[in-house]
């Protein structure tokens, strides 16, 4: 396993020429991995790891759509594809990969299916960190193990089939056979992981949790439209808003910094504009502090899950998700949006 300097810090990875494929071939050869949902992550991480070799079936609810989509990605009901507990009971690996309220309305029918020896595997810390909320307690007689991609379940397919890999953190809640910390590293490796880090359950959902809520989803919305406003404010027509605020950024800039870091962007930009973010950069990180100290506080307490649960698992969820959802894709701003993408080359009927 390596030791990588970051920034100063030195820290454990492990990459698929250290844990190769055919060593966790090896681990989970006699093993029957079971995917119990087919929503977000479930899709990537079963294709993949059916892809690679591994013998995978999927449980899911029969008749929904999440079935269907099953079907159409090659597994066969009654032979790969069944109901989540059917599912569970063939399996000596069973993934919880349900929502984060579907694991804890299933729970109780699971929980049952589960033998000595089998490991319980998660994508996310959620419903084992905060069992006081989920009531998931896992029998001491089974491995609970977590390989959690940095990444959408979508991006995980996606990279695998470009021939790279999404990079995933990984931890062992319980020990039970003396081999879970083998079966994590495995199982991350067999769902294309460009490389695995060692992390703890805990620090897994704190850290994932703040991330959605800021920088990769929830602050980065919320500044976008707070720009785009001010723009269109001041009179800039709704493509130069957009343009500066959105498509820049996704189309150049972000490129930049994944290719080679955030003083490579600047390196990369003009004088000017180098000179602007190094001078407001700081204003930014100050003004926002405050924010996600209160969004940290908030994910330790409890409280985001608390509230997300409480939402998710009310009956008209799906109904008020598809509202609030459509608010957003009818605003001018995203309406601007889908005219711009309509516009780029790779977009345009010839």
């Amino acid at each position: 396993m390596a030791q990588i300097n970051f920034g100063g810090v030195m820290e454990e990875v492990i990459t698929a020429s250290e844990f190769t494929l055919e060593q966790a071939k090896a681990v989970l050869k006699n093993e029957i991995i079971a995917i119990l949902g087919y929503g977000v992550q479930g899709p990537g991480q079963a294709l993949n790891m059916k892809d690679n070799g591994f013998q995978v079936i999927v449980g899911q609810r029969e008749g929904g759509n999440s079935w269907d989509r099953a079907v159409a990605d090659g597994f066969v009901p009654g032979k790969t594809l069944f109901p989540l507990e059917a599912a569970a009971q063939k399996a000596t690996i069973v993934q919880y990969l349900l929502s984060d309220a579907g694991q804890m309305t299933a729970w109780p029918k699971i929980k049952p299916c589960l033998n000595p020896g089998d490991a319980l595997y998660f994508s996310h810390g959620f419903g084992i960190v905060f069992s006081d909320q989920t009531g998931i307690t896992p029998p001491d007689f089974v491995d609970v193990i977590l390989a959690a991609p940095k990444g959408s379940g979508r991006t995980v397919r996606t990279n695998f089939l470009a021939g790279s890999g999404i990079n995933s953190s990984f931890a062992v809640h319980q020990d039970y056979t003396g081999k879970a910390r083998e079966r994590a590293i495995a199982l991350g490796i067999a769902i294309g992981s460009g490389y695995l880090f060692p992390t703890t359950f805990e620090k897994e959902v704190h850290s994932d949790l703040t991330g959605e809520r800021g920088v990769l989803m929830g602050c980065l919305a919320g500044v976008m439209e707070a720009q785009y406003t001010l723009l269109r404010k001041h009179g800039h027509s709704p493509s130069e808003a957009f343009n500066e605020t959105v498509e820049e950024l996704t189309q150049s800039l972000i490129r930049l910094v994944a290719e080679n870091g955030m003083d490579w962007m600047f390196a990369n930009c003009s004088t000017t504009a180098q000179r602007g973010a190094l001078d407001w950069s700081p204003r930014f990180r100050d003004a926002v502090k405050p924010v996600f100290d209160e969004l940290y506080e908030s994910v330790v307490s409890g409280e985001e899950t608390r509230r997300t649960l409480e939402r998710n698992s009310a009956p008209d969820y799906r109904e008020k998700l598809h509202e609030e959802l459509e608010t957003i894709r009818l605003s001018e701003m995203w309406q601007a949006g889908a005219a711009v993408r309509s516009l780029r080359p790779e977009n345009r009927k010839p």
